[in-house]
Formats: C-alpha cells, structure tokens, sequence
C-alpha cells in the first residue's frame, strides 16, 4: 500500500483581487476550520498551531469544528468562505479520498485550493478494547473469521483515512469485521473502550494516552516500522509485508492563483509555529512535527 499518511493541513483561499487590496494579513480573527468534533488529532493540531499563529500575528486565530459529511461540510464552508486569506481549513487525507468517493460536491478540492505548508505526521494504530480476546494481530485476524459479522470496526466517519484503513486491513489479512462509523475520533473511542464496538484504526495521538493508560490494547501500527513513541507495538507490516498506512500530515491550501510571495511568506510563518516550543514535544504525543513546504504535500496530493 502506498502511503496514506494522515495528513493535517492548513486551507488558505485567498484570491489574487483580495490580496492587491489588502493593506496587513491578518487584519482581523482569522477562522481555522476542521472537520472533526473537538478532541481529536485533527482538532489539537489546530489549536496548538492556532495557539502559536495567534501569538506571532497579535489576532486571534480561532478553531470552528464543524463535522459531518466525512469532512466535506467544513470544506464547503472553506471554500464559500471570503477569498482574503481569513479563513483556513485543517486538511486530512478525507479531503484527498473525497475527491473519488463522492460522485458530486460543492466544490472541487484539487482546483479550489492547493496546499501551503505540511504540519504533523502520525501513524494510525489498530486497537481494541482491553476486554477484547484478541491480543494480537493473527489472534483478531483468526477471531473474525471464526466470528464473522459480529465484531465491529470503529471509524471516525466513512470514507475517512481511518475507514479505508480498516478495509485495507480486511483485504490483506483476510479479516471479517463490520463498519461502524463515528463524527470523529474522540466520540469512537468513548465507545471503543466502553465496549461498544470492538477494533477500530484511529491516528496515534488520539488514543495513545488511554493505550498508556490500560483503557485500549494497541496491536499493531500502521507504519513500515515501529514507531518511536510506542516501540514495544509491532508494525502492520510484520504480519502483513506491504501493508504500509502512516499519514502524512498536511498543509495549508489557497486558490491557485495567489501570488507567491504571500504563499511563501505563509509557508515561512507555518515552519516558525512547528518549531516552537508548542510542537517540539509532539512526539510525547505520538506524532512528528513537519513544517514542510508546500511541494511536498502537493506530492501526495
């Protein structure tokens, strides 16, 4: 599988018109959207860089989560959104998945906004409820199929990474689950270690505190290697070779025809907030800092 990484990103839609009149960015509170209900990954990242772009520009930069629709409502609402640079969306791999697993949207990602800066990167990891039988990757793979259609795989909205995830996995290990999706992480995983639902793929930061904790068993993450921050959970691919889903996290996007040197002086300003003190404990929380420019996110794109 080729990377799925679990891109977050930053959305500017800025149009050329707006720019040439405007005197200062920002001039007002600029409104950073995500698709997701508060307390997951997608939700943090957005607060913290917020918290320090806040800081370095003197305006408030505040988070509106807006979920449903496997992260199309907050796009839609980027994208209708004024094209001053005020208004930016917190970009996931859904936001690239949408693009062919829908027949119609309001708005054509690929041509509407194009991407500014990269800001996380974090694996996903495959868990379970401590109750769970199964404790490790062969012993689920081998529980479904004595037990098909009865365990239920948790995901954070259909057709989200978490989601395709969740089928890959079924594809490759012969697994027999059944879909259950979520708005979001953070109300998955109250049900997860409830009990209610039995597997579920979520992006590391996310759960790792309750993995810690003893509240889920973590069976394998999604990357080709161990992961640094939890080196005692194996790889995916050591039970499935080829199996590869770390998510590349992601950057911000603006109308194609913004003029460079906002972009680049953008892109400059993302870098300084992912390497404040703010993110460069990120891997305590499961996940990198990126702060790359924009043609590396455009790669994956």
């Amino acid at each position: 599988m080729r990377r799925r990484d679990f891109i977050t990103a930053l959305a500017a839609l800025v149009s050329q018109a707006t720019l040439a009149q405007a005197q200062t960015y920002p001039s007002r509170p600029v409104h950073l959207i995500v698709g997701f209900p508060p307390g997951g990954t997608t939700d943090v990242v957005a607060r913290v860089i917020g918290k320090r772009l806040s800081e370095r520009f003197g305006v408030p930069f505040v988070v509106e989560n807006m979920p449903g629709a496997g992260t199309n409502l907050a796009t839609a609402a980027a994208v209708r959104a004024s094209a001053d640079g005020h208004t930016l969306l917190i970009i996931t791999p859904s936001n690239t998945i949408n693009a062919s697993f829908y027949d119609k949207l309001d708005f054509d990602f690929g041509r509407d906004i194009r991407p500014i800066a990269t800001l996380i990167r974090s694996p996903f990891v495959l868990e379970v409820y401590p109750g769970f039988p199964a404790k490790t990757v062969p012993e689920l793979t081998a529980y479904t199929k004595a037990n098909p259609g009865k365990i239920n795989l948790a995901s954070f909205g259909t057709g989200t990474a978490s989601h395709l995830s969740g089928e890959m996995f079924q594809m490759m290990s012969g697994a027999q689950l059944l879909h259950v999706p979520y708005k979001g992480s953070a109300p998955m995983l109250t049900d997860l270690m409830g009990g209610q639902v039995q597997v579920a793929f979520d992006n590391l930061p996310a759960s790792l505190e309750h993995i810690r904790a003893g509240k889920l068993r973590a069976l394998a993450v999604s990357t080709a290697a161990r992961s640094v921050t939890i080196p005692e959970v194996p790889a995916l691919a050591e039970f499935l070779p080829g199996l590869r889903d770390q998510l590349l996290a992601g950057g911000r996007r603006a109308e194609q025809n913004r003029p460079r040197n906002r972009s680049c002086a953008q892109q400059r300003d993302q870098r300084r907030a992912c390497r404040s003190r703010h993110c460069r404990h990120a891997r305590e929380f499961g996940r990198d800092r990126a702060g790359k420019f924009a043609g590396r996110f455009r790669d994956v794109h």
